[in-house]
């Protein structure tokens, strides 16, 4: 390219140094740093990330309790007692009962009729006839938190959550002292405690054998919360730092595992006379 001005043309090149084209490169210590600044932050963030998910899951769980909850109360309103906690329970002398659970008969206060109505409710809860249905997985009966090894449990659905039976950390539970029994019913009236002091329902996400069909989701507490042994059914949970429930008044609350065991078995009985302050739990 030629340039005319006053004096000679002369020949401008086109080539740019170095230092006048573009920015300066990183240096290799320039970038380990950034990478060190970055892995911080994201040490820093991650946590936060974490306990926000564990909060949206609990609140979920919670939300899965009081639906049971209200579900329960609409039961009672139809027929004037709660489901029992189930219905022929299996023993050795009797190992052809139908054993099926207080969740089954709320099927359709939670919007499962069509499954409720699918179910041979004269068959036992590992009929052939219950197969189908059983292996539904329902949301509802389902702690998100949990930590499950297989989606189902012996092909059939799973149940986070279970009756309360009554309690064994102050005295043997028979009989029965909670407000989930077998063949049993029981009403509001019944509840002398208090519904609101009085446990329905609560988490037992541990119970490897936890299946929304079989009435072995039913249990009495006999350890602190979180601290009974896995073969045991009892108050567990996935969460840190308790378990959740539903109370008899259709509300649903966080227990902490530091709860007084004595005020725990409090809320485990339907009529033991406690008396327990709007403080102690």
């Amino acid at each position: 390219m030629i340039i005319r001005r006053r004096g000679k043309p002369r020949r401008l090149s086109c080539r740019l140094s170095a230092r006048t084209g573009g920015g300066r490169a990183f240096t290799l210590i320039e970038l380990l740093v950034a990478i060190a600044i970055i892995g911080v932050l994201v040490a820093l963030t991650m946590p936060a990330l974490s306990a926000a998910r564990e909060t949206a899951r609990r609140s979920l769980c919670l939300s899965n309790l009081r639906q049971m909850g209200i579900a329960m109360h609409a039961y009672h309103e139809q027929w004037r007692y709660f489901p029992p906690g189930c219905v022929e329970f299996r023993t050795k002398a009797k190992p052809q009962h139908r054993q099926l659970a207080w969740s089954v008969y709320i099927l359709p206060q939670i919007e499962q009729k069509n499954l409720y109505q699918s179910l041979n409710l004269y068959g036992a809860f590992d009929s052939a006839t219950n197969t189908t249905a059983a292996a539904t997985m329902l949301s509802a009966f389902m702690c998100p938190t949990a930590v499950r090894p297989a989606p189902r449990s012996q092909g059939r659905g799973r149940c986070d959550y279970g009756g309360m039976n009554g309690e064994r950390i102050t005295s043997p539970n028979n009989p029965p002292k909670g407000t989930m029994l077998h063949d049993k019913c029981v009403n509001l009236a019944m509840i002398t405690d208090g519904t609101s002091r009085t446990i329905l329902i609560a988490e037992d996400s541990v119970n490897p054998d936890g299946q929304w069909i079989n009435g072995l989701n039913v249990f009495d507490q006999a350890f602190a919360i979180n601290k009974g042994p896995k073969f045991e059914n009892d108050m567990r949970s996935s969460h840190v730092g308790g378990a959740q429930c539903a109370m008899a008044d259709g509300s649903a609350r966080f227990l902490k595992e530091t709860i007084d065991v004595r005020i725990l078995a409090a809320l485990c009985t339907r009529a033991g006379r406690e008396a327990i302050g709007d403080d102690a739990y």
